[in-house]
């Protein structure tokens, strides 16, 4: 059963959801596949405006990541998601909705960072234990609706 997220005051709600998200991000960029896939529940779903499916399942978004990672590693290209400017706000069925925009910086070793993409994110956090991802929808700037 997922338990109610929200804390005594929205501030201490906000802090949890940031420091969620500096683990998470912390962890998908240091290519921490399966840690960074735990973050998700079990049946989590993850969509993105630059992919033609959704991805289902915490296993399928580890190997994703894992691919990713991989891919990344061989290009010698290192990544960096940086969060910010969210809007959290508690659900009255005990989940968290956060809309974030999200920049991810890529660098190729030996390079200048770029700004790859700029995006939206939106979430709903729920907590069995832990914060995780239930539903995630990206939807990158460069992409039309």
């Amino acid at each position: 059963m997922t338990e109610t997220v929200v804390p005594g005051t929205i501030g201490e709600l906000r802090a949890r959801v940031e420091q969620f998200y500096a683990a998470q991000m912390r962890l998908l960029d240091s290519g921490e596949a399966e840690a960074w896939a735990d973050t998700f529940t079990e049946d989590a779903v993850f969509s993105a405006n630059g992919r033609s499916e959704p991805t289902r399942g915490r296993t399928a978004i580890a190997a994703a990541a894992r691919l990713t990672s991989a891919e990344l590693g061989a290009a010698g290209r290192i990544r960096r998601h940086w969060i910010g400017m969210s809007a959290v706000e508690p659900a009255g069925d005990g989940t968290v909705r956060v809309a974030s925009y999200a920049l991810i910086i890529e660098t190729e070793v030996g390079g200048s960072p770029k700004v790859l993409m700029s995006t939206t994110c939106d979430d709903v956090l729920v907590d069995d234990g832990g914060l995780r991802v239930r539903h995630r929808v990206v939807a990158r700037d460069d992409i039309a609706s």
